[in-house]
């Protein structure tokens, strides 16, 4: 069953979340309102993902983001699915280029308008996959960077994206399409190239292949 802690500063909404998780069948292990309860359930519970609103006290700033990274750092196998009133683009790079084993999803509050979407968004972040809106994806990739869509690879360059999109590391993709890792990482460098993907100190280029395919770009 999957286990998930709830983290917002505003009751309501944690009310409403865990009640709709809990109609669904996930198990809320806890709700708390800032970073150090979250911190701390996720140590105690050890959840397969933490839901977590990005501004929470005591500044409403960055606190939910900074938790974020510090579960991905200690706990690299809890997925984190952040929540936002509006897009904040740095933030959401932040934390899906430094996503560990576990999952990692970003949705904004006003645009979660169905219930059977965000419970599958929940899921798949809980499994080690991405979750993240579509206006989000926009935003990030709105740099030179992404030239290309997803239309310029091949059928297996397609599948492997999927896959990395799942969360699989080319290990895992490997093992799961019965390839040669060798293959996989030449089919990854191809992806990269084809999406006009090129290395540069501030993008993690494996983020933007996978937000592209996520775009449906």
């Amino acid at each position: 069953m999957t286990r998930v802690v709830l983290a917002d500063d505003a009751v309501l909404l944690r009310t409403g979340l865990r009640r709709v998780l809990e109609t669904e069948g996930l198990t809320v292990a806890a709700d708390v309102g800032d970073a150090g309860q979250l911190l701390r359930a996720v140590a105690d519970h050890r959840p397969d993902v933490a839901i977590v609103d990005i501004r929470m006290p005591p500044t409403w700033t960055t606190e939910g983001v900074r938790a974020a990274a510090a579960i991905q750092r200690d706990h690299p196998r809890v997925g984190v699915l952040l929540l936002s009133q509006h897009l904040e683009r740095r933030e959401a790079l932040a934390v899906l280029e430094h996503r560990g084993a576990g999952g990692v999803g970003y949705l904004l509050k006003d645009r979660i308008s169905d219930i059977d979407g965000f419970v599958a968004a929940v899921l798949r972040v809980a499994t080690g996959g991405t979750a993240v809106d579509p206006v989000v994806v926009a935003q990030v990739l709105r740099r030179p960077a992404a030239l290309a869509g997803v239309e310029v690879l091949s059928a297996r360059e397609r599948e492997i994206l999927s896959r990395m999109a799942e969360g699989r590391s080319n290990a895992g993709v490997a093992a799961e399409l019965h390839l040669a890792e060798r293959t996989v990482e030449a089919h990854v460098r191809s992806i990269f190239t084809k999406l006009g993907l090129h290395e540069e100190p501030d993008s993690n280029r494996r983020v933007l292949a996978v937000l592209t395919h996520l775009s449906g770009g």
